[in-house]
């Protein structure tokens, strides 16, 4: 190898090495069959904050892992509102739910109580810096100003798109469904994440 080739080489490797940690070039998004990454995060439970260990939870079966944008916004909402409906149901077939985008505590420590939403049912965790969802192959926008939410504040936060990710006890993601690639609604999250867990 001459020198000339060697320096080229050397060259490319440090760009790529240096946008890679600066999140520049996107992680491939985890597929079916992949060993989920176990993380541990900051949750709420019925207004309560707690450390939320993936590991632990997969313990006791398998673990719906959803992402979404944020809290208080329509189709977030929604999709709460219809895991704590079905929340029994999960339970039934030993399966746990947790939440994940970037609201901070606060924010998620009032939906995770509001009966209209999480009502106390299911935890949600804080990912702000978007770490999380990252080690999952998602990539978080940035917030953009002029976003509010429906209680009328403003969202800063970034976004995390809605992407439910299935998981069983040891570990591996067999089933990622993805509002964008499957074109499915925010509560068809809930009822295809049910049925996966039932036949698992």
């Amino acid at each position: 190898m001459n020198k000339k080739y060697s320096r080229f080489a050397f060259v490319i490797f440090s760009i790529s090495l240096l946008l890679t940690s600066f999140g520049f070039i996107q992680q491939k998004t985890l597929g079916k069959g992949d060993t989920a990454p176990v993380f541990s995060a900051e949750a709420s439970l019925a207004g309560k904050a707690f450390n939320f260990s993936l590991k632990k939870a997969l313990k006791k079966g398998p673990v719906v892992v959803y992402f979404y944008p944020s809290a208080y916004t329509g189709g977030c909402d929604a999709e709460a509102h219809a895991f704590a409906e079905l929340k029994d149901q999960f339970t039934a077939a030993g399966a746990t739910i947790i939440g994940v985008s970037a609201d901070d505590i606060t924010r998620l420590n009032k939906f995770s109580s509001d009966p209209a939403y999480c009502a106390g049912k299911f935890p949600v965790a804080s990912d702000a810096d978007g770490k999380i969802a990252a080690s999952f192959g998602l990539t978080m926008a940035a917030g953009r100003s002029g976003i509010k939410d429906v209680l009328g504040q403003d969202l800063t936060h970034g976004f995390i798109p809605r992407i439910t990710f299935v998981i069983n006890k040891a570990g591996k993601v067999v089933a990622v469904l993805s509002s964008d690639a499957d074109h499915i609604s925010p509560t068809q999250h809930v009822d295809k994440s049910l049925e996966i867990v039932k036949a698992l």
